[in-house]
């Protein structure tokens, strides 16, 4: 290899032009050199680079999109066949599944950080159908563990990309909805799971008081309006208007 090469090879002119923030994620999209948008993440020691789309890497084992597009069609062909031992996953495959998971969260944090919401929803998601995936067919609990582990987690993200998403439209309604769909979720991962968790529960808490603050920002409906204005009316004895209000209310029931 000569010098030259050693020289493209060496990748310090990009650290050194991209400073490392321990206080921050840092991240950026970029335009690869194969036309296509690229995701990186500056690391410490050096830089993530990820495919916006498809498998993070750019590989498609199997000539799938990713391994568990792969171990999802085998389950599926073996299931047609009756006479056929149960699908299974071995302890490797459970390992590609894992080590493939976290290239998509590695992904989905840096896509959150740009608010890239629908993305962050799709890897998400796609985590989420891992981790139900391995309980489907792992072989053993111990492994349906270290994947169920982190289902608080995953859903969380899940639900601030959809939620977030659901906010920037102000669609407040529909964000609530979704957050409280999630918190009921954690709830019974949490009973589901006690022997195996503590008391703690950081993503529930987010997930609360996160519910909490929108509920008090959010703008209020004709209705809760016109409900505010009577017991205010109710409180400074205006019972002509308490009364006109009553059949506003009344009116709109």
């Amino acid at each position: 290899m000569n010098r030259r090469s050693l020289a493209l090879d060496d990748i310090s002119h990009i650290l050194d032009n991209w400073k490392y923030s321990e206080h921050d994620l840092n991240v950026r999209i970029i335009k690869g050199v194969d036309g296509r948008r690229k995701v990186q993440m500056r690391l410490d020691l050096g830089i993530l680079q990820m495919e916006v789309d498809g498998r993070p890497d750019g590989r498609t084992p199997r000539d799938f999109e990713s391994y568990l597009d792969y171990f999802q069609a085998k389950s599926i062909e073996r299931t047609s066949r009756s006479h056929d031992a149960k699908f299974v996953l071995s302890a490797m495959d459970c390992f590609k599944l894992q080590q493939e998971a976290i290239q998509y969260y590695h992904r989905y944090l840096a896509l959150m950080k740009l608010q890239d919401y629908r993305r962050v929803a799709r890897d998400s998601e796609r985590n989420l159908d891992v981790i139900d995936f391995i309980g489907k067919y792992a072989e053993n609990d111990d492994i349906v563990w270290q994947f169920e582990q982190h289902r608080p987690y995953v859903l969380m993200m899940n639900t601030r990309a959809k939620a977030s998403s659901e906010l920037d439209n102000e669609h407040f309604e529909a964000a609530i909805a979704i957050i409280e769909n999630a918190i009921q979720q954690v709830e019974q991962f949490n009973d589901k799971w006690a022997e195996r968790i503590g008391a703690d529960s950081p993503e529930l808490e987010f997930l609360r008081y996160w519910l909490d603050e929108i509920n008090e920002q959010k703008p209020m409906t004709e209705m809760e309006t016109l409900n505010k204005e009577l017991i205010d009316a109710i409180a400074d004895e205006d019972y002509e208007r308490a009364a006109e209000l009553r059949d506003k209310i009344a009116a709109k029931s």
